[in-house]
Formats: structure tokens, C-alpha cells, sequence
């Protein structure tokens, strides 16, 4: 019989191991945006928004308000700042509101 081994891993690090080697992370970037939106702007803001979609490294946000489009692009850097913060790193560097 063979010897069994002991070894333990944590499932936060199996999980970053897959991800990586699969290369997911593009994928689970654009999911997580989506997510950090949703939870940043509320349901003020959640309401009036139709998509959010990642492009590379510009995040484009469908509004179907003009009225709070224009009043969330005098804060497009403070918006940026707060999304990557809540990524937990710089993956929007351009917010484009439409």
C-alpha cells in the first residue's frame, strides 16, 4: 500500500492556483466590477443603470438617466479611486458614462 500524504492546502489558495492556471482572472475581474458597483452606488444609482461592462481597462456604465449621468461624471475620478479600492487593486484606470 502506498504511503498517504499529509499534506494540507487551504481552499483560498487551491482556488487562486486553479484561477491562475486556467486563466480566469479576466473573467472573475469583469464579474467582480459588476458586483462592486452594485454595492458602491446603491439603489439610487442601481436602479437607473441598465449595464456595466469591463473593457480592458476602461469601465463603461449605461445610465438610462441623463439627469444622474451628468451628475456622476463630475466625480468620475473619485468613483474610479473607490471601485479599485474595492477590487482590491487598479484594474479601471477610464469611467465612461453612457
Amino acid at each position: 500500500m502506498s504511503k498517504r500524504q499529509n499534506d494540507s492546502f487551504k481552499i483560498e489558495d487551491l482556488m487562486k492556483s486553479f484561477v491562475k492556471e486556467n486563466k480566469l482572472e479576466k473573467g472573475l475581474d469583469k464579474v467582480n466590477v459588476e458586483a462592486a458597483w452594485g454595492d458602491l452606488m446603491g439603489n439610487g444609482v442601481n436602479t437607473y443603470t441598465t449595464s456595466v461592462k469591463l473593457n480592458k481597462d476602461t469601465l463603461y456604465v449605461e445610465l438610462s438617466s441623463s439627469v444622474l449621468r451628468e451628475e456622476l461624471s463630475y466625480g468620475k475620478d473619485k468613483i474610479v479611486s473607490m471601485l479599485n479600492e474595492a477590487l482590491g487593486k487598479d484594474l479601471i484606470t477610464k469611467l465612461v458614462l453612457r
